[in-house]
């Protein structure tokens, strides 16, 4: 799905009314939508007290909309309308709706009633997408209000949360957005001020937002992946992922990456360990084959196998490289040289990131993928974890372009950026996934999903993602959060990919 900026939400709304659509059939047919979700949601109306709070811009012109849908349809039990300013300071089709609202005996007032405390429900239309910098006067004490002085009200914004993306903001139950969701809905933290998001159709052409480089993933961007396979078929179709994992005493992450890589579908799966770490990892799973490397006195998997890895590599589909390594000296050569020499696509997480960290390395030829968590991202870019976490996607977009790489940024509403500026949004997850081992479990999904669609790999990547997120929220779900374990994700990832398959 599609997601605008504000800027481009801007032009999209400009080329709708160059096209002919008028501004006040947009806002009338956005009113409806926000009534239809009312009616969905806390019908009958007639038994709820609704009041909706309404600014002078556009976003006030839609919450007149609805307004003036409920008294002349619907007719709640009771219906409050309380402005933010003087009706006198609407203007355009704001204006418009106002005198529409007067003419079928609509009234409101600039303060809230005593009776109006009591509402079921309180419609948020007080601030659009066009505010700039933080709510204030008014505005922000109408947010105050909204958020504390409706005990048992639920709050429904129109298009977005006022006040969002800055504070104060209004905390909203559900959210009916337009055209598209914007960037601050669906972005870690404001996402969780929207509440149940919901996108409303008002008659914008789809083809005004090609442009947008945006995406909130979801099984329509991927389905294909997961079409039934042909009846006759071989392990040789679905690809051969190396991972070059687990030293001794890490041979869980090795262990793991290469299970989750089976369990995406790989056709095969080896893991190149040290020689030690390998009775472990195949007493593991024996359907993982092994590649034992030489180590040093302390377990250190050094460049000196960089000879014997570059033949196998020569015949397989994708590697990872990362996963249990450590961070000796010699294993961050045989990492450096892996990302600059290897010839197919390769993932690098965990102490495989570590051994870039510093370094000015940048992607040429094969796809290389890098899976940071927050800490490892500001090693990786050099700077702090607060300034990752201040602008995500703008830090993973820039990094994307600037080292040529996909990269994938962990965390609530991970990010896919990849080096042409497009980005992925994951809807997908839960805290039950802050456990030790989901990052090889995903770095294991992703090389699986990638050996079988090599020429669809950003797809792959992002299905990945989501599968990893959505069977941790099932297995929370049905687990709770606290049990939950790694290798659940495993568990659980037949069911998120049967929510994947094609209809």
């Amino acid at each position: 799905m599609k997601v605008l900026t504000v800027a481009e939400m801007r032009q999209v709304d400009r080329r709708a009314m160059e096209a002919g659509i008028p501004g006040i059939v947009l806002m009338e047919n956005a009113g409806h939508r926000v009534v239809e979700l009312l009616e969905h949601e806390f019908g009958p109306l007639g038994q709820q007290r609704i009041v909706v709070f309404c600014g002078k811009g556009n976003n006030g012109g839609d919450g007149l909309v609805v307004a003036r849908q409920l008294l002349t349809r619907l007719r709640p039990a009771r219906l409050d309308v309380v402005l933010a300013a003087g009706a006198e300071e609407f203007s355009g089709d704001a204006a418009a709706n106002w005198s529409m609202f007067e003419a079928v005996g609509g009234k409101a007032s600039h303060d809230i009633p005593v009776e109006a405390r009591a509402a079921t429900v309180i419609v948020d239309a007080l601030l659009g997408t066009g505010i700039k910098g933080s709510a204030s006067g008014r505005y922000a004490e109408l947010i105050g209000e909204i958020n504390s002085g409706f005990p048992m009200a639920k709050v429904v914004a129109v298009d977005i949360p006022s006040g969002l993306p800055s504070e104060p903001s209004v905390r909203a139950d559900y959210t009916v957005t337009f055209v598209a969701p914007k960037a601050d809905q669906v972005m870690w933290p404001q996402y969780e001020r929207c509440g149940e998001l919901s996108v409303g159709v008002i008659g914008t052409p789809p083809e005004l937002l090609e442009g947008a480089k945006l995406h909130l993933s979801g099984p329509e961007e991927f389905a294909e992946l997961f079409a039934r396979r042909t009846p006759n078929s071989s392990k040789g179709l679905y690809g051969h992922v190396l991972a070059i994992a687990g030293g001794r005493g890490k041979t869980g992450a090795a262990a793991m990456t290469g299970m989750a890589a089976l369990r995406a579908g790989a056709g095969l799966v080896t893991v190149a360990s040290a020689e030690s770490a390998i009775p472990q990892i195949a007493a593991y799973a024996p359907e993982l084959m092994t590649l034992p490397l030489v180590e040093t006195e302390e377990g250190a998997i050094t460049s000196m196998a960089f000879s014997a890895l570059r033949d196998e590599l020569a015949k397989k589909t994708v590697a990872v490289i990362g996963p249990g390594l450590g961070t000796y000296r010699l294993t961050v050569e045989l990492v450096r040289r892996v990302f600059d020499e290897v010839e197919i696509p390769l993932i690098v997480d965990a102490d495989g990131l570590n051994a870039l960290a510093g370094s000015e390395f940048r992607a040429r030829g094969a796809l290389r993928v890098l899976t940071p968590h927050p800490g490892e991202m500001g090693r990786l870019a050099g700077i702090s974890t607060g300034e990752v976490q201040r602008d995500r996607l703008a830090v993973a977009q820039r990094f994307a372009a600037d080292r040529n790489v996909v990269l994938v940024l962990k965390g609530d509403r991970s990010i896919i950026a990849v080096p042409d500026g497009r980005a992925w949004i994951n809807p997908t997850g839960s805290a039950a996934l802050a456990t030790g081992g989901t990052g090889d479990i995903l770095t294991g999904m992703i090389a699986g999903m990638m050996a079988q669609f090599p020429d669809r790999a950003v797809e792959a990547i992002v299905a990945a993602v989501w599968l990893h997120g959505r069977a941790g929220r099932l297995g929370a779900m049905q687990m709770g959060e606290k049990p939950f374990i790694a290798t659940d994700i495993l568990k659980y990832l037949p069911e998120a990919m049967r929510e994947c398959a094609p209809v």
